[in-house]
């Protein structure tokens, strides 16, 4: 079994966060053992940290997998943080919905539609995904930074090229 961050059992409709390194994967909580996720066509069962493969997929299917399946060695916690900031859809919406759509191959992008948006939308009926926004907010700040050092290293310079002039 994989270890969780928290010994919390999901409850139907709960967000499930997987932690595969330097990215998250989502999925919903349906219910005895099983999730259902947005996942890439080539991910198998306990592909881990192998299913980054999404990144550079244009389409993705739905699947309904045990959980422990998809966790593989990785840590997982139930995360229903944006309950703070929308009235999640009740359990039973959440979960025919999901597994409705189970098998349906969807356009995938790693920007507009992730596997967190999809979770999301799921539970919130909002397909947002905080690893994009978080990861939009740090280019923000890494080409701010980049500009103040481009700038300072301009004025240090004396701000503009010498005139050669040759008589």
């Amino acid at each position: 079994m994989a270890p969780t961050l928290y010994d919390e059992k999901p409850e139907v409709g709960d967000l499930i966060e997987i932690f595969r390194g330097s990215y998250q994967h989502w999925a919903v909580y349906v219910g005895d053992g099983f999730i259902v996720h947005l996942a890439p066509p080539s991910e198998v069962p306990g592909a881990g940290a192998n299913s980054m493969m999404s990144v550079i997929a244009e389409k993705a299917i739905v699947k309904k997998e045990e959980l422990w399946d998809v966790v593989g060695s990785n840590q997982w916690k139930i995360n229903n943080s944006l309950d703070k900031q929308y009235q999640p859809r009740p359990a039973h919406v959440i979960v025919r919905q999901a597994c409705e759509m189970v098998g349906a191959e969807l356009p995938y992008c790693v920007f507009r539609g992730n596997c967190e948006h999809f979770a999301n939308e799921l539970r919130y009926g909002k397909a947002e995904s905080r690893q994009v926004r978080k990861a939009g907010e740090t280019l923000l700040v890494a080409g701010g930074v980049a500009a103040v050092v481009l700038g300072f290293v301009y004025m240090l310079s004396g701000g503009r090229k010498e005139n050669k002039n040759t008589e």
